[in-house]
């Protein structure tokens, strides 16, 4: 682990329904920019961060879906997230990672918080205007 500020327990927000012992891996395309294929899975310490994600990955695959947070371990090495940590945030207060190897569904997690629909409309347009612009870089 390379400047990892905690070891967990760690959490994942997708879209996906997935069980105990399914493996997330990297290839697949970003919700925020989908003509980008990650090279790496993401992944943070605080639960209602992934919800957060899980939520917005439906909004932004039109509300298609179900919206789910899974206990995860990394099975290899994971860094800091660099779309977050000093590049709009000093040091890492999201506590975002981000590895190259898979990451192991431990179980789903229910006591998550929530958006209210207001708060899920701000995301929407803010990604809205990130996609827009041709901002929003992904350091993949």
């Amino acid at each position: 682990m390379s400047d990892a500020l905690d070891a967990g327990p760690f959490f994942h927000g997708t879209k996906a329904g997935l069980a105990a012992g399914d493996l997330l891996t990297p290839g697949f395309r970003s919700n925020y920019r989908p003509e980008v294929v990650m090279n790496h899975i993401y992944f943070t310490a605080l639960r209602d961060g992934a919800g957060l994600a899980a939520e917005l990955a439906v909004a932004l695959d039109g509300d298609q879906g179900t919206p789910h947070v899974y206990r995860v371990e990394p099975t290899g090495e994971y860094e800091n997230d660099p779309n977050v940590t000093d590049k709009k945030f000093p040091g890492n207060p999201t506590r975002s990672y981000r590895s190259s190897e898979p990451l192991r569904v431990v179980e789903e997690i229910h006591d998550w918080t929530r958006l209210t629909p207001e708060a899920l409309q701000m995301w929407r347009e803010r990604l809205a205007a990130i996609r827009s612009g041709g901002v929003g870089e992904i350091l993949n």
